[in-house]
């Protein structure tokens, strides 16, 4: 097997050009209409402002690309040749040579031509004519109308199979990419090829087995033989076996005594194996593969209980309840990002002690980094196929066979992923059939596309799934009760999105009144962090009604809703910059308040992912992390409410209780210290129990009723505090805090905050003092990003806090410690 890839970094030279210009520019494959034109100067930054606006031309025009490239004799004289394109985006003709190969019309499918007699050696010409999605589905909407003229989303984009979020979302802006976003290559066999390699894994006892059904594509009658070899994660140890191939297939497996086993974050190591596959014939190799394995059980255990029906996912053998988010393209143009962006949100998930994400429906199937990511940080994914909150032709023979491939194409190339944990049919589609009234019987369309939706998610892609991947779980939609219809966001059994706090405009209280077998959604926004808005708005432009503002702001009245619940909680900000932080403590505080009654109630609810991990671009949204990477308050309160052994304090008026919450396979012991206290430091009551907490476990450890002390004599609810903090040995490992009257009516006064700062290696060690209780207590490093050990914490009188964070390269002790800055709640109002 020869192979070349065909992109700019390895040789070959790309040019566009708008249709019916002269003028050939230089170009970036892979890449894209957009980001070409920006690396230009054609266009403005979409991001600022509202320059997305002034680029909408871009996706209503056609454009060209044409890339030159040299073919050695040796791959030019390949018996075999094909042109292969992993992903190009999205109606596109293609030639080569001068000769038109095909049409694509998919962004997620793989591509592949013969080219056998067409590549020359020396050099060669392909050119990729592409139309116009916008104005192909405006015209099939107008057609058949299945999305609004008018919405979060630009008219009729269910018609072509691209990211649906690219069109526009409530938090994404409306820039469809334009271009070949994946490899282009040219791929040259002599006498086989492997078409397909299904690599399973069963892990039973003692013992693992790895196996690869192997289909090749066979040209000539020489004998050929596939091998299979699996190396140990150490790479001291390898199993082989091989088996000649007949009418082209092979079944190969070998058996692992003591297999090391995969985990998911918190439950153990993520060994990986790697896993390799070869055709060879008496010339020598023919074609290859590799891939790397964790080996796991994993099953979505669905049980009847006293509850309903349980949603549980089971991994070798522990039930695992899942904490994580939703993950969303990390760009609005996915050739942009690197390794290192994709580690660094990845890294970030597992470092706040998530353990899954939900690939959502409205996104893309990821890169391969995504995924090699996934299995390396023990991320589960479920993830969702591409379909998302609108009406699409599921009625059509030729929509159906173009998902056909697609679903083929992308099952197959990550079913040996270790991080996968279940293939999910769609977002909220079958929601808004039961809930949002697209169904209506008075109108035929309505009808045909009802039961369209039915026979294919759940009889046509189950059917699917089940034989390309029949050892993982299938679920029709998220939220869904898996019958048809039926009360997707049931309590009972399936999954739930609950949006009452946002969309409804409930209370942060709302939450604990709703018990989801397993809540796949929920979210409330926050703005990003003031660095990352002076990205996008200039000063004159800080203000949370300013245009500018409210363009950054994807979802109907958000800048207000976020408003209106701040006023329940918070004083009205001084200004600006207090606002930008008072939104993310608000974002924090909600979060929090719902994942600690569900992991409260562990038994009843199977796991939590909040809306949202990431952003595509800088914006107000539920996200933990924004665009930049940079840690909102949210993903350090994760941090927290994701920890192994949750401290948490349930409050209802005057009475507090104490819980405890394990997610350990083993006992754990300490104990927890609690005190009425005053927020300048005088304790009134205070006690300390022991606990000895059992695996997988939550427990109340402390209740009382401090109604006799708060409104006694007197009433002290707005200076007297609860707190909590959980104790191993000598060491305070968390701490919580719980008030009587809501944040804006305590009494709180200056906290003189005090901080020190010394040197431990390349890490700065910061030392944070209260004389008076200081909440929600930010730290920040003017000038530079780090991601501190923690931040957003409460300091309660007479304590201290230590922090550590990296020390920026190239800086002394004596800058970090003249940028840094802390703050807390009382300063945002004094």
């Amino acid at each position: 097997m020869l192979t070349q890839s065909l992109t700019s970094s390895k040789g070959a030279v790309w040019t566009f050009r708008q249709a019916g210009e002269e003028e050939w520019l230089p170009a970036t494959v892979p890449g894209g209409v957009h980001t070409d034109l920006l690396a230009l100067g054609r266009i403005p930054d979409p991001f600022v402002a509202d320059n997305e606006l002034k680029v909408q031309w871009v996706a209503e025009s056609e454009w060209e690309y044409r890339g030159v490239f040299t073919v050695s004799p040796e791959l030019a004289q390949a018996p075999h040749l094909f042109l292969v394109a992993d992903g190009v985006d999205t109606l596109a003709d293609v030639r080569l040579n001068g000769k038109v190969l095909g049409k694509t019309e998919n962004a997620f499918r793989q591509y592949r031509w013969d080219v056998a007699g067409l590549v020359k050696a020396g050099e060669n010409e392909i050119r990729v004519f592409f139309h116009s999605a916008v104005k192909f589905c405006r015209q099939r909407n107008q057609e058949k109308p299945l999305t609004p003229k008018v919405g979060m989303s630009l008219e009729g984009s269910v018609f072509v199979r691209k990211a649906p979020c690219q069109f526009g979302w409530d938090w994404g802006p409306k820039l469809p990419p334009i271009g070949v976003w994946r490899d282009l290559r040219l791929e040259g066999y002599t006498q086989a090829r492997l078409d397909d390699v299904h690599f399973r894994q069963r892990v039973e006892g003692k013992k693992a087995y790895i196996s690869a059904d192997v289909r090749a594509e066979v040209w000539g009658k020489t004998p050929l033989t596939a091998h299979l070899r699996v190396t140990a994660p150490n790479g001291k140890k390898t199993f082989e076996t091989s088996a000649p191939l007949v009418e082209g297939t092979a079944a190969l497996q070998v058996a692992i005594s003591n297999p090391q086993l995969w985990w998911p974050n918190g439950y153990g190591d993520q060994p990986l194996y790697r896993v390799e596959v070869w055709l060879e014939s008496s010339e020598g190799v023919e074609d290859q593969k590799a891939v790397q394995m964790g080996l796991r059980t994993i099953e979505l255990r669905r049980e009847p209980d006293e509850w309903g029906e349980s949603f549980t996912f089971i991994v070798n053998g522990v039930p695992v309840f899942m904490k994580g988010a939703d993950w969303i393209p990390a760009d609005s143009f996915p050739t942009r990002l690197t390794e290192a962006h994709y580690e660094h949100l990845i890294r970030s998930a597992a470092e706040t002690h998530q353990n899954m994400l939900r690939v959502w429906g409205g996104g893309f199937y990821e890169d391969e980094r995504f995924y090699d990511l996934c299995d390396r940080y023990g991320i589960l994914l479920w993830h969702d196929f591409m379909f998302a909150c609108y009406i699409y032709p599921h009625d059509e023979a030729e929509f159906i066979e173009n998902l056909r491939y697609e679903v083929e194409d992308n099952v197959r190339r990550l079913r040996h992923r270790t991080c996968i944990a279940l293939w999910c049919g769609n977002n909220e589609m079958e929601q808004g059939w039961a809930d949002w009234g697209w169904t209506n019987p008075t109108n035929p369309l309505m009808v045909t596309e009802r039961e369209a939706y039915e026979r294919f998610f759940y009889h046509t892609l189950p059917a699917w799934v089940e034989k390309l991947d029949p050892d993982r779980p299938y679920w029709p939609s998220s939220a869904s009760s898996n019958e048809p219809f039926v009360n997707p966001n049931s309590q009972d059994r399936g999954d739930m999105h609950y949006w009452d706090v946002w969309h409804g405009r409930k209370p942060f209280t709302a939450y604990r009144t709703v018990y989801p077998r397993f809540m796949s959604e929920f979210g409330f926004q926050s703005l990003p962090p003031l660095e990352t808005i002076r990205t996008y708005a200039d000063p004159e432009d800080w203000n949370m009604t300013s245009y500018i503002m409210e363009h950054h702001q994807r979802s109907a009245s958000g800048n207000g809703l976020m408003i209106t619940q701040m006023t329940e909680s918070f004083r009205m900000p001084k200004d600006f910059p207090s606002l930008v932080y008072l939104s993310m403590v608000l974002q924090a505080e909600g979060i929090r308040y719902g994942v600690e009654h569900w992991r409260r109630n562990r038994d009843r609810v199977s796991g939590t992912l909040y809306w949202q991990l990431n952003d595509c671009w800088p914006v107000a949204s539920w996200s933990s992390i924004d665009y930049f990477g940079r840690w909102k308050a949210l993903h350090y309160a994760a941090k927290r409410f994701y920890a192994p052994v949750l401290l948490s304090i349930e409050d209802q008026g005057t009475k507090m209780k104490v819980h405890l919450t394990s997610d350990l396979t083993t006992a754990w012991e300490g104990r927890v210290r609690w005190a009425l206290v005053s927020v300048d430091g005088q304790i009134v009551l205070s006690g300390e129990v022991p606990v000895n907490l059992a695996p997988l476990s939550s427990q109340t450890v402390f209740s009382q009723d401090f109604a006799g002390v708060v409104f006694g004599e007197e009433d002290r609810s707005r200076e007297l505090v609860f707190l909590a903090e959980l104790y191993r040995e000598n060491e305070c490992i968390s701490r919580s805090l719980a008030t009587f009257v809501p944040n804006k009516h305590l009494k709180l006064s200056d906290p003189g905050l005090e901080y020190s700062i010394h040197r431990e290696g390349n890490r700065a060690v910061i030392v944070v003092q209260a004389r008076k209780l200081a909440r929600f207590v930010e730290l920040k490093l003017e000038g530079a990003d780090v991601i501190f050990s923690d931040n957003y914490f409460d300091v309660p009188a007479g304590f201290s806090v230590t922090v550590t964070c990296p020390i920026p390269k190239g800086w002394t002790l004596k800058q970090m410690n003249k940028a840094l800055r802390v703050t807390s709640l009382y300063e945002s109002f004094a």
